[in-house]
């Protein structure tokens, strides 16, 4: 009978043991097929400037940091191991002995009251794993663990434990930990401060130095006198560290203001876009994002905002970018991100006023206009095909009520003669113009979009004119250089293509020329050119054109290395007072003079097939020596004027005997041919 118990027992006992074998060989097996477990988690993206200055710290909803193992103090190495897992380097993920102890407690009041777990399993739970306290959870956790220790070394799972365990006040790793107690890197910790950071995993709340320093001095203590006993560290380095104070970093609980904060919430949804994921993604991807930033002049375009804006709601919507590479410098989308993240420079669309002009006025080139060309500047009613009148007006309603040249209508802004030219052309010439010069936005095909009627963002409209600064060629507005991720590896990065050559490069010339005029005060007229309140303010040749609605002002202008456009106005589309139409021009004058002052003064550069000649503002002929105020304007060669001015002759006693040669003057007032068609 004891013979046939004793074969049971022997039988059953090796069954048992095969079960065991067969169970273990087959969770190995598992862990196996599995493969390694993914170690990506979320962390900190940066964001830099073109100088490659940290200019914010994007964040998911948890704050990380990544640093190796080799940038973290011995200290923080030689504390966390002394104080959760002594024995890491010799065990398999699983220290059987604290796991005996706990598990015999845990039998004894039949709950989990005590953990055992080895840095990797509690690795694997950070990575994984909620931290409820179930039976199924301590499995997975074990499967996860066993996976993490077949597939990586142990300096890897360590410094992975490093950079996830949770350190209190939404600090997350220990660099994060480091700068938020102490405002120094992982790398500059004492063995006391390093000490007081392994105290708080166990407890963050309990042991937070800031809010219960006692638990947390009491805890560092400890942990230091284990440290000791095991060896670790010397008497004397224990006794310093206990009597070192603990100088902690205060924390003002005002929210720190973030640099270019619209700027940056332009870069992270174009970031988005390149890596084809969403913004969460981008935040808490651990990725090195280096823009086009330009800290100084974003500065600068910041100061003149604010010197410039008044007092009440009125809103701006500000983008500053390189013509040749498209590189976007600074930008603001409004007067106070802390209230209003809405960026009005890239958002928000509003009627683009008189700025619209250019664009009519390079499709007016392409039609045969030079600068000289003269239309008729008078009130006007126009008869429209579908039989409806149209009587735009200009500023104030005054007039020349005389011919005046296309030169003159750039820089006074004449409406009527730009509703002519866009009526002559056919309106739906002006749309397809537009989209050459890249703007996206809905175009009315109607008479009055000469005077910008349509509604576009700052950004499209300073990237149309960066086509005309660069000579026709485009280069697309962008805010992002390089893109990498958290091993540095480069997961995007721009390509500088040649510009594409969008417009003609001589009719770009000389538009950009023609725009200069704005600040021209000889071709005053019937009034003031636009620019004159901000010319005496300008050191060096600017281009430009401003625009005014009832309830939008824009001033946008360039030269040969810098586009700046600005816009303001009210959110609720409230009427400009007459103050607040001169806001736009006042900030942009004085930026661009800020964003130029250490550079040499740039010229607009003539094209091969353009030719400059003096003329007669007035007239558009040939200047004489008795023009009063000639210019030199640039022409297509071949459409330069050939004829002199003589409205500004002396009389005919002064008069020297006129050869017959010489070209009879025409009388101002006399209508051109374009007046006929209207």
């Amino acid at each position: 009978m004891k013979k046939r118990v004793r074969k049971r027992l022997m039988i059953g006992s090796i069954g048992i043991a095969g079960s065991v074998l067969l169970s273990t060989l087959l969770v190995l097996l598992y862990c196996y097929v599995k493969g390694a477990p993914p170690l990506a988690i979320d962390q900190n993206t940066h964001v830099y400037s073109v100088a490659e200055e940290v200019i914010g710290v994007e964040r998911g909803s948890e704050n990380r940091y990544w640093v190796e193992l080799e940038e973290i103090s011995p200290h923080v190495i030689e504390s966390t191991l002394t104080t959760e897992d002594k024995r890491f380097y010799d065990h398999l993920g699983f220290d059987m002995k604290r796991m005996a102890s706990a598990a015999m407690k845990d039998l004894k009041h039949m709950a989990m009251v005590e953990g055992a777990s080895t840095i990797t399993q509690q690795y694997a739970r950070n990575l994984y794993l909620s931290h409820e306290k179930t039976w199924t959870r301590k499995w997975n956790e074990a499967l996860y663990a066993l996976r993490l220790e077949m597939f990586y070394d142990k300096d890897t799972i360590l410094e992975g434990y490093l950079n996830t365990i949770y350190y209190g006040h939404g600090m997350y790793g220990i660099e994060a930990a480091s700068r938020y107690y102490f405002d120094k890197h992982a790398s500059e910790l004492s063995l006391a401060e390093a000490a007081t950071l392994a105290a708080v995993p166990k407890g963050p709340t309990y042991y937070s130095p800031y809010t219960q320093y006692e638990n947390a001095k009491q805890r560092q203590e400890l942990i230091l006198s284990n440290m000791k006993k095991q060896g670790v560290i010397s008497e004397q380095a224990y006794t310093l560290a206990i009597a070192e104070p603990l100088e902690l970093t205060e924390h003002n609980e005002e929210r720190a203001k973030r640099m270019a904060p619209y700027f940056q919430d332009t870069v992270l949804v174009e970031a988005a876009r390149h890596l084809d994921t969403d913004l969460e993604s981008i935040r808490s991807g651990g990725y090195h994002i280096y823009t086009t930033l330009d800290v100084s002049k974003q500065e600068e375009l910041e100061q003149a905002v604010n010197e410039h804006m008044p007092p009440s709601s009125l809103e701006v919507g500000a983008m500053s970018m390189h013509p040749d590479t498209g590189a976007v410098v600074a930008m603001v989308g409004g007067t106070d991100y802390e209230r209003s993240q809405y960026n009005r420079a890239v958002s928000s669309k509003r009627m683009a006023g008189s700025t619209f002009k250019p664009f009519l006025y390079y499709a007016a080139l392409e039609h045969g206009y030079t600068p000289s060309t003269t239309l008729m500047s008078e009130q006007t009613t126009f008869e429209l095909k579908d039989g409806t009148a149209y009587a735009p007006s200009n500023f104030h309603g005054y007039y020349a009520d005389a011919p005046i040249t296309l030169a003159q209508a750039i820089a006074l802004s004449d409406n009527i003669y730009a509703v002519k030219t866009n009526l002559f052309m056919g309106t739906e010439e002006l749309v397809d113009v537009a989209r050459q010069f890249g703007i996206k936005s809905k175009l009315p095909s109607v008479p009055s979009l000469a005077l910008g009627t349509a509604s576009v963002s700052v950004s499209e409209m300073t990237e149309g004119y960066s086509l005309i600064a660069n000579n026709g060629k485009e280069s697309p507005a962008h805010t992002i250089v390089r893109i990498t991720d958290r091993h540095n590896h480069v997961v995007y990065e721009r390509t500088e293509d040649e510009p594409k050559q969008k417009l003609d490069e001589s009719k770009a010339f000389v538009l950009a020329h023609l725009m200069t005029g704005m600040f021209d005060e000889s071709l005053n007229d019937y009034m003031r050119v636009t620019g004159a309140s901000v010319s005496p303010k300008l050191t060096r040749p600017y281009a430009g054109k401003s625009g005014t609605t009832e309830t939008d002002s824009w001033m946008i202008g360039f030269t040969p290395s810098l586009v700046t456009g600005i816009w303001t106005g009210y959110d609720d589309n409230k009427e400009l007072t007459l103050g607040d139409q001169t806001v736009s021009k006042q900030i942009w004058t004085s930026y661009m003079e800020d964003a130029h002052k250490k550079e040499t003064i740039e010229t607009f550069n003539p094209t091969g097939d353009v030719v400059g000649v003096y003329v007669d503002p007035d007239t558009g002929k040939l200047a004489t020596p008795y023009c009063v105020s000639p210019r030199l304007t640039y022409f297509e060669s071949g459409t330069e004027p050939t004829e002199y001015c003589h409205d500004h002759m002396p009389s005919e006693e002064e008069l020297p005997e006129q050869s017959p040669s010489q070209p009879t003057p025409e009388k101002k007032g006399v209508r051109k041919w374009f007046d006929w068609l209207f």
